[in-house]
């Protein structure tokens, strides 16, 4: 059965440098709403942007994809009208293509290695994967989960962002029994609590965890594994391994004066606010967040970007991100910073915070700064900032966000005996196969990397549950 007005690849000219525009609301709109803020291609605008590539036999963008989709096949599929087909080599390979044809930096991975990058845009590959991944969940009868017979292997899964999602979604298809242990009262780690809705809905989420359901794997909410029960207890209630995937929950911090003053947030509890407990909603939701007239953000990442257009929303006069580099060096991708600056958010580069003022109450009332200038590269590759001696000035704020990245919760380490970490405190895991030091468990994603993507978090997951199921099976690995 075809889906689709397919096109002939033959009716198009042989390299069409310039990309499909994706359609979003408009600035002035969306500023003021949680809604989506891009709003998908069309059926006869994903064929057209799919009928771009030119299906080369050397196949790079699946070099750059953290697990390896096939990226030419399902864009081949998808061109021809062949919808489920499209679907079934996506979901061949990833378990949540809805979430990661919106977050995922396909700029720096899969569309980086497109050779009609080489002259202009590259195919929009995350683009189509969303297109994709909105279909399927429009016509649910349109694919069928094959069960394989059971192994009679229990393996426990401790957390469900990403990487804990992919680990349980592959083993599962792999005829394994799958528990997800998880310690909110919603799945979807940070893909609930920490990206926003109007970045990534949460229907989205929901449906992608209800994939994984489907599969056979059962979600143990509100089960916080180092609290209600230890790994250790999990191993001795029969399973048979245990994949961890708690991700990167403990906010990093400036350590400056001031920054426990009424008013400061970190990152996370600003966006788990919003998200996972629902602020915007207010007062459906009644979920305490005061935000002021005059928020500053501080960070250059994804993080800060979103703490940013929420505090917006939410009703902020005035919003801007303090970052201590230029726009060159800042790690956000160029999409949300454009979103960003589309939509009035001010962008203070070279500026780093020294310290937070409070008044007699203990209120946030500005933030001292100073001016920065770039010198050599540090050991990140980027120039290092340094600060201009005199240069000290205050930005009249009320509230403050930080947003300065994240490192793995304690909880799990510590309660765990044989399990070795890192002085950040990251699990020391193989970045081939996932295993730690205690045998039985693996881990994978930002508890062993620190924060990163939700793409390298699956790939992570994925590697884990191969080696996983190569144990089981007792086959080298």
């Amino acid at each position: 059965m075809s889906y689709g007005r397919g096109r002939e690849t033959k009716d198009m000219p042989r390299l069409d440098l310039n990309r499909v525009p994706m359609p979003k609301q408009a600035p002035e709109v969306r500023a003021k709403n949680f809604d989506e803020v891009a709003l998908g291609y069309s059926e006869e605008q994903a064929i057209a942007e799919a009928n771009r590539c030119i299906q080369c036999p050397r196949r790079p963008c699946i070099d750059g994809c953290p697990v390896e989709i096939d990226i030419p096949g399902f864009i081949k599929a998808l061109r021809e009208g062949e919808m489920p087909e499209a679907v079934r080599i996506l979901k061949s390979k990833n378990s949540l293509p809805g979430i990661c044809g919106r977050v995922c930096p396909q700029e720096t991975q899969c569309e980086s290695r497109c050779p009609l990058g080489k002259k202009g845009a590259p195919v929009a590959i995350g683009r189509l994967e969303r297109y994709i991944a909105d279909w399927e969940r429009s016509h649910p009868s349109s694919s069928k989960q094959d069960h394989p017979a059971p192994t009679g292997k229990r393996v426990a899964v401790v957390g469900s962002g990403p990487a804990g999602l992919t680990a349980a979604a592959d083993l599962a298809r792999m005829g394994h029994e799958v528990a997800i242990f998880e310690a909110l009262h919603a799945a979807g780690g940070v893909l609930v609590y920490g990206i926003p809705e109007f970045r990534m809905p949460k229907d989205v989420v929901q449906a992608e965890v209800e994939y994984v359901k489907s599969l056979g794997v059962e979600v143990r909410l509100d089960s916080v594994v180092g609290k209600t029960m230890t790994v250790d207890e999990i191993l001795g209630e029969g399973y048979d391994a245990v994949f961890l995937g708690t991700g990167a929950g403990l906010p990093m911090f400036l350590n400056i004066p001031g920054e426990n003053l009424n008013g400061v947030y970190s990152a996370n509890e600003f966006l788990t606010r919003t998200n996972l407990m629902k602020a915007y909603l207010f007062p459906e939701y009644d979920t305490p967040l005061k935000v002021g007239g005059r928020v500053a953000v501080i960070g250059g990442g994804n993080v800060a970007m979103d703490s940013a257009r929420c505090a917006l929303r939410l009703g902020a006069q005035e919003v801007c991100i303090v970052y201590r580099r230029s726009r060159v060096e800042m790690p956000a991708r160029h999409e949300e910073v454009e979103n960003a600056m589309e939509e009035g958010i001010i962008f203070r580069f070279l500026t780093n915070p020294e310290q937070i003022l409070g008044n007699e109450q203990g209120w946030v009332i500005g933030m001292e700064c100073l001016e920065m200038e770039l010198g050599e590269p540090d050991e990140s590759g980027r120039r290092r900032p340094i600060p201009k001696p005199g240069s000290d000035f205050v930005i009249d704020v009320d509230t403050v966000v930080v947003a300065l990245g994240t490192t793995p919760n304690p909880l799990v380490a510590k309660t765990t005996n044989g399990l070795k970490t890192t002085g950040q405190g990251t699990v020391v895991a193989d970045s081939e196969t996932g295993k730690t030091t205690k045998p039985k468990v693996w881990a994978g994603g930002d508890i062993v990397t620190g924060a990163a993507t939700v793409i390298s978090a699956m790939g992570a997951g994925r590697r884990a549950a191969a080696s996983i199921n190569a144990y089981l099976n007792e086959e080298p690995f």
